[in-house]
């Protein structure tokens, strides 16, 4: 199978899997009595529109190729920028670290990406850039909470830069045999990952009786999670076709990834618990912001590119 029929196969089978969902969630709300309200149904719905549009922008995205995938993922990464510093304390003297941040870091990070120069951009932000901004903070004078401050810019630039383009640098990968056929494997990720999330919030609705994490995420459970994560796991081996793995390799990288987005959903639920709100944003109605829905593949993609690199590549 070409890397065209591939991915021709995969989204059609996403917008099966939407159109049937949409048929359910309409069927459900033609249910309902009239003039009663249903949050969840409302909620559901809300979320089944909000795939729509991403299923969207991420095929128009896998249209325009290798460019299409890189852009995409730096306006993620700058949405996600803005809502992380919204939510961290910031005063005038910083003005100059987030503008290098927003209008320097960021593009160069995406630019090496683009040319493909691994050596630096695996170093640019956590050596470089971590740094330059305390030195740019410290040139305006402001030394009020300035361990804070600096910590929260680093930590921001780590979250939804760094971590974010992993998954366009996947794209650069080497792998022998696999030439033309590398945006699958962005499609590998993302699918899984997100899967998982859905399928621990369904497993944790019709069976959900132990919370994971109850001052973190009530709505977690130890059977949304296992449930979740082993269907998410089956879902890899079954898509092993769309990578270079074996269908026991694609499980194990599914596994892997999948227990490491769930590890940053609660980790940037711990961030947003100190802040004292419930979503990192509106963007997406029925999902907040773009760190809502990119919380858990923040934290799968840096681990997935650097295991496929050692084992998949010269």
């Amino acid at each position: 199978m070409t890397a065209g029929e591939a991915t021709v196969t995969l989204f059609g089978g996403i917008l099966a899997v939407l159109a049937a969902a949409s048929l359910v969630g309409w069927v459900l709300a033609r249910r309902q009595p009239a003039g009663v309200p249903s949050p969840v149904i409302d909620n559901l719905n809300a979320r089944i529109r909000a795939w729509w549009v991403m299923a969207a922008l991420i095929g128009v995205a896998f249209v325009l190729g290798n460019p299409g995938v890189v852009v995409l993922f730096a306006l993620v990464s700058f949405a996600g920028l803005r809502e992380f510093v919204t939510l961290t304390h910031t005063r005038r003297g910083d003005h100059y670290a987030l503008a290098v941040a927003f209008f320097v870091v960021l593009p160069f990070q995406y630019y090496l990406v683009w040319i493909e120069w691994y050596g630096l951009f695996s170093i640019f932000i956590p050596v470089y850039v971590f740094l330059l901004l305390p030195v740019v903070a410290a040139l305006r004078g402001d030394t009020t909470r300035f361990m804070i401050r600096i910590a929260e810019q680093q930590w921001a630039l780590m979250i939804a830069v760094y971590c974010v383009s992993y998954v366009p640098a996947l794209l650069t990968l080497p792998i022998p045999g696999f030439e033309g056929r590398k945006v699958l494997l962005v499609a590998f990720l993302v699918l899984v990952v997100q899967a998982s999330d859905v399928l621990q919030y369904v497993w944790g609705k019709l069976f959900g009786r132990h919370k994971i994490a109850p001052l973190l995420s009530p709505s977690k459970t130890v059977e949304g999670f296992a449930g979740g994560v082993l269907s998410a796991t089956a879902l890899g081996a079954a898509l092993w076709w769309l990578t270079p793995f074996s269908p026991p390799q694609a499980a194990l990288l599914a596994l892997v990834i999948t227990i490491m987005g769930f590890c940053g959903g609660l980790v940037m639920s711990a961030i947003k618990r100190d802040r004292g709100v419930k979503d990192w944003g509106w963007m997406i109605e029925g999902h907040g912001g773009m760190l809502d829905r990119v919380d858990s593949v923040i934290f799968a993609a840096p681990i997935f590119f650097h295991l496929t690199r050692y084992g998949w590549t010269p």
